[in-house]
């Protein structure tokens, strides 16, 4: 798992997110290498998640390509090309259900240790 992917999770148990997982989709797709997701327990609480990585990724010198959902924090979604972070409210990541709509890639989930 590449660094800035370990950081984006870093930084999303730091904001104490919940079900933090990471899927590996280079052999699945050419769009992205990984997906970073994250439930926040409210939307208020889903913006801070995402705020942290974007404000930990510029320190480190990178900015994302594109953030969607920021305004709302139902679905946050925070694009850096080579990983995708999505930071949902716990009922719309239930209903997209990204890890089983893309169920053949590796999937970690991340322990906060």
């Amino acid at each position: 798992m590449a660094q800035p992917v370990r950081r984006a999770v870093r930084c999303a148990l730091d904001r104490k997110a919940e079900d933090v997982t990471v899927m590996d989709l280079r052999n699945l797709s050419s769009v992205t290498d990984f997906f970073v997701i994250a439930t926040g327990r409210s939307d208020v609480h889903a913006r801070t998640i995402a705020e942290h990585v974007i404000d930990s990724a510029k320190r480190d010198g990178m900015s994302p390509e594109h953030v969607e959902g920021l305004d709302q924090g139902r679905w946050v979604l925070v694009d850096y090309i080579d990983y995708v972070v999505h930071v949902f409210h716990p009922a719309v990541r239930e209903y997209y259900q990204l890890e089983r709509l893309w169920g053949d890639a590796k999937t970690i989930v991340v322990e906060d240790a």
